[in-house]
């Protein structure tokens, strides 16, 4: 029987986008006079970097480690068996990758949290690199940094995170179309949503049907989360451990789909229901709740500093008798769930052309919790239109 491997791969970018990528990240590597860089990542939510530079994800909290060279080819780290045996994911899916390391090392085995470390301390060394560029210690465990640190004496460690989210955050033309199929599978699981939210049926039951349907349709990684409650009481989307409750007549139920798509993407949708005739108190919520996200999308543009959002967002909400928001309510996102620039006062990064920024502002009180999620990407000269197509309205059931 004829055996193709490609076969098992899912949606991958391009050898001219990844080589994109490379030769981007080598020139600031030049600039800032760093050999090499070292970064981390244990998941697909939140572990972009390492995605971005090989196409291939890690994955269920096992820690995977790559090793960017200026003048070479990348040296990879994963969990799997000690020499000769498993080398880890197949070479032919590795691009750009020379050597493929593995060592029996797992965070739930606090005696092994140093083996990888070792081989990153061992790749350097005999690299004879001089400054070694570290990719965003929050993603690394601290066993992890502190051996890096002690056992590479002599060479210099900088912090190269802000160089490569910068490079990160702005979207290619081949990125940006991998978004739109993303809102594209989200809006077609917010359809079929509508179908499935019943009452007698438990949050549980709901999400689980709505993963299953979003990981048919290609997505590589489902955070759904969903919940309801009777009209009087918030109901806000909840995670697995809280979703018991069965939804009745007269409930509300939110909805919030942050999954990515075929090749990895993120986008997030998220809308509410109601179970019977829309109460107006919800409706006039959603209708400021729309004027809140246009807020927001309306200063969406390169260059504008996101504290000036932030603070914008804040002023409308008090003049319509909320309070301030807290939270991150509006943010880029790519290869990572949350990725900057962050809509906020405390971060550092311009917005910029081909950033893909998600919006999600949220009017609640003690008796209502409505919120609208959707994305857009900056253009020359403002945000393009709304990359999800689904109505922005509370649907009735």
């Amino acid at each position: 029987m004829a055996y193709d491997p490609k076969e098992i791969l899912t949606t991958s970018v391009s050898d001219k986008e990844l080589n994109r990528r490379w030769k981007a990240a080598r020139e600031r590597m030049e600039e800032e006079k760093i050999d090499v860089l070292v970064m981390q990542n244990s998941n697909q939510w939140l572990g972009g970097y390492v995605q971005w530079f090989v196409d291939i994800p890690a994955r269920n909290a096992y820690p995977m480690t790559v090793i960017f060279p200026l003048n070479d080819e990348m040296t990879t780290i994963t969990c799997g068996g000690r020499p000769p045996g498993d080398l880890g994911p197949p070479a032919w899916t590795m691009r750009g990758v020379k050597n493929r390391l593995t060592a029996p090392y797992f965070p739930s085995v606090h005696y092994s949290a140093t083996y990888d470390a070792e081989l990153v301390v061992k790749t350097i060394k005999e690299r004879k690199d001089k400054t070694v560029g570290i990719v965003n210690t929050a993603q690394m465990s601290a066993k992890f940094y502190e051996y890096l640190v002690k056992h590479l004496s002599g060479v210099k460690i900088v912090d190269a995170t802000d160089m490569i989210d910068e490079l990160k955050a702005i979207k290619s033309e081949e990125e940006i179309e991998l978004i739109k199929r993303t809102c594209a599978l989200q809006d077609e699981a917010m359809a079929y949503a509508k179908t499935i939210i019943k009452p007698g049926r438990k949050d549980l039951e709901i999400v689980a049907d709505v993963i299953h349907k979003v990981t048919l349709l290609g997505s590589e990684e489902q955070l759904v989360i969903g919940g309801s409650a009777p009209y009087g009481i918030p109901a806000v989307p909840q995670k697995r451990h809280y979703q018991n409750r069965v939804v009745r007549e007269g409930d509300q139920f939110t909805l919030m789909i942050e999954v990515n798509g075929p090749g990895g993407m993120y986008a997030e949708l998220g809308r509410c229901f109601f179970i019977g005739d829309v109460p107006a108190e919800l409706y006039d919520a959603n209708e400021l709740c729309k004027e809140a996200q246009h807020l927001t999308v309306s200063m969406l543009k390169p260059g504008v500093d996101p504290k000036e959002i932030w603070e914008a967002n804040n002023r409308f909400l008090v003049s319509k008798g909320h309070l301030p928001e807290t939270r991150l309510y509006a943010h880029g996102q790519g290869y990572d769930l949350v990725e900057r620039p962050c809509i906020r006062d405390d971060e550092t990064m311009k917005l910029k052309k081909n950033m893909n920024i998600t919006v999600h502002p949220t009017i609640g009180t003690k008796t209502l919790w409505v919120s609208l999620w959707d994305n857009w990407i900056i253009t020359e000269t403002g945000p393009s239109e709304r990359l999800h197509k689904t109505p922005q309205e509370i649907f009735p059931i």
